[in-house]
């Protein structure tokens, strides 16, 4: 008989599939500092929600390693010697496949409460998968190129996998272009949990692994809400509950700010102005109702609904920010749907142009 320790122990086996191709080496370094603080992240989310977290970290280039196995964040060494750049191209589909397959396969779900969370990293498109089964591809002076039958048998392959994946599974993936992302949906990659990020600076890479660092914690948190996987995985916010804002947040006095409804694409400036309010650098947030760019020292607040509209009461406070998971880094993020907040981003420019049918929030 399964006792109700066992069936309600929440189990989370996370999987990172990281491009090793050539294209990578300038972020070498980079990749291992940010794995190694977005692992130390699940183990201090798992510790403070009372999870197990598992795991498991492979790499790929024209050929498929895995690095780590299943293993205890607890226990996972620093990526330095682990992950390391090769030459080579690019097996994403293959990569994809057989992480996921992996864990379908070789972890047992018969105890605890398990959710698997898929997250693939690449800086470039597919264009090898099937080298580790014919062992050579063709090649020409620019480039790899597959045999067109080979990647059909792939690509049916992986939207077969993707299509079956229970509802337990979420598979995410983090891609270069716009253009990628669209080949990603094609994969079966939902477009919720597609995110794109700037394979050409550091700071890029610092943010992609600050986007999923933010969306992994959102998704512990939601396993305590009963989530047990989603297709909207790049999202911030829709996890939030009445209970966390009310014992971590601050009610904020309503004598101390305005929610005013933007009714046409003016500055925030102009705008804050044109309401008859001097503008101060800070004192205006504007709604998060489409993918922005958040940096580090901007302040959030978070705005009570009912009915599908605002209350006027709004939270705030130094923990607003890890309450939605944000890192202490510029994180590229979109808003989830929520039916009891709204959230709103600090703004600091004079120029930022607001979005009409949304709020902006004024301090006083």
């Amino acid at each position: 008989m399964t006792t109700d320790i066992l069936r309600n122990h929440k189990v989370n086996h996370v999987a990172l599939v990281i491009d090793k191709s050539g294209s990578m080496k300038r972020h070498e370094t980079t990749v291992i500092k940010v794995v190694d603080e977005f692992v130390k992240g699940l183990k201090d989310e798992s510790d403070a929600l009372g999870h197990e977290t598992r795991i498991s970290l492979y790499a790929f280039n024209h050929e498929i390693e895995c690095l780590v196995w299943d293993m205890d964040v607890r226990a996972l060494p620093s990526m330095k010697g682990v992950y390391q750049v090769y030459n080579g191209a690019t097996s994403l589909i293959e990569a994809s496949v057989v992480s996921l397959e992996d864990l379908m396969s070789e972890v047992s779900q018969r105890y605890g409460e398990h959710s698997f969370l898929q997250v693939v990293w690449t800086d470039g498109e597919e264009n090898s998968s099937g080298y580790s089964e014919t062992g050579h591809m063709h090649t020409t002076p620019d480039g790899y190129i597959q045999d067109r039958a080979q990647l059909q048998r792939w690509l049916k392959r992986i939207q077969s996998t993707m299509g079956d994946l229970k509802d337990n599974w979420t598979s995410a993936i983090l891609v270069p272009s716009s253009l990628a992302k669209r080949t990603a949906q094609n994969y079966g990659f939902p477009a919720g949990n597609i995110a794109v990020w700037d394979a050409d600076t550091t700071q890029g890479v610092e943010e992609a692994i600050g986007t999923v660092k933010a969306a992994a914690t959102s998704f512990l948190r939601g396993r305590e809400q009963g989530v047990r996987g989603t297709r909207n995985l790049f999202a911030v916010g829709q996890d939030l509950s009445s209970t966390e804002v009310k014992a971590n947040l601050d009610a904020l006095d309503p004598g101390n700010y305005l929610l005013i409804p933007v009714d046409q694409e003016m500055s925030i400036r102009e705008f804050v102005t044109r309401a008859g309010h001097p503008y101060r650098t800070g004192c205006a947030f504007y709604e998060l109702s489409k993918r922005e760019k958040v940096q580090a020292n901007k302040q959030v607040a978070v705005a009570e609904m009912e009915g599908g509209r605002m209350t006027g009461q709004v939270f705030s406070g130094p923990a607003a920010r890890q309450l939605l998971g944000l890192p202490q880094t510029e994180v590229t993020v979109k808003p989830g749907h929520n039916d009891r907040y709204k959230i709103f981003v600090q703004s600091t420019s004079v120029n930022r142009k607001l979005i009409p049918g949304t709020k902006l929030l004024v301090m006083l």
